[in-house]
C-alpha cells in the first residue's frame, strides 16, 4: 500500500536519498521540509501517513512540533538520528516519535523500520483510546454515584431505589443515564 510521507531533513543530501528510497518503495512524498519550517502546518495540510526525520541531532524545536503533532494530529514518526545517548532518546519518543533509528539511515532497511514504526504507533493508539474510554466510564460513573447520594438525601431513598428513579428518568425521557445524573447534579449545584 502506498503511503503519504513527509520528509524533514536540513541536509539535501540525505533528503534526496530518502526521497529515492520513498519513491523505489511506491510511497508518495508530500513534502520535504527543513527542521526550521511550520511542521505541524505541513502536517495538517498533507495529511501524511508517516513522517520520516533525518538529522544528526534533534533539536528542541523539532522535538515540540513532534509533541504537537502527537497531540493534535498523532501519525507514525521515524526519527534517523546519530545521538545515541538514553536522554536524547527519551526525549524523542516521550515527542511522540514511534521510532527511533541510531548510526544513520540505510534504504534497504525503511521498509521494515517504517512497519514497525506504524505498527507501534497503532498499538499506542489503542492504548490511548482504551485508557480515555476507561477514565471516561469512571467519571461517568462517578457522576452516577454522586446523583444516586442526592437522590437519597433529598428523597431519603435507599441505593437501589435512587438508582431505579435514574433509570425511570431516563427511560422517561429517552436519555442516557449519565445525562440524567449530570443534570441532577447541575440542579443541586443551582439550589445551594
Amino acid at each position: 500500500m502506498a503511503l503519504k510521507v513527509i520528509i524533514i531533513d536540513q541536509n539535501p543530501d540525505r533528503t534526496a536519498v530518502l526521497r529515492q528510497a520513498m519513491l523505489d518503495l511506491g510511497h508518495d512524498v508530500v513534502a520535504q521540509l527543513g527542521a526550521n519550517e511550520d511542521i505541524l502546518s505541513a502536517v495538517h495540510k498533507n495529511e501524511p501517513d508517516v513522517i520520516l526525520i533525518d538529522m544528526a541531532l534533534p533539536d528542541r524545536d523539532t522535538l515540540e512540533a513532534m509533541r504537537l503533532i502527537s497531540n493534535e494530529i498523532p501519525k507514525p514518526i521515524v526519527m534517523f538520528a546519530e545521538q545515541s545517548d538514553s536522554q536524547t532518546i527519551n526525549e524523542a519518543i516521550a515527542s511522540g516519535v514511534s521510532a527511533y533509528i541510531v548510526d544513520g539511515l540505510d534504504p534497504r532497511r525503511l521498509r521494515p523500520i517504517m512497519d514497525v514504526a506504524i505498527a507501534r504507533f497503532r498499538e499506542h493508539q489503542a492504548l490511548k483510546t482504551e485508557l480515555q474510554s476507561t477514565r471516561n466510564q469512571l467519571a461517568e460513573r462517578k457522576d452516577i454515584e454522586r446523583a444516586k447520594g442526592i437522590l437519597m438525601r433529598a428523597k431519603n431513598m435507599d441505593e437501589p431505589s435512587a438508582y431505579s428513579a435514574l433509570r425511570k428518568m431516563a427511560m422517561d425521557r429517552n436519555a442516557r443515564l449519565i445525562d440524567i445524573a449530570k443534570m441532577l447534579i447541575t440542579a443541586e449545584e443551582l439550589l445551594r
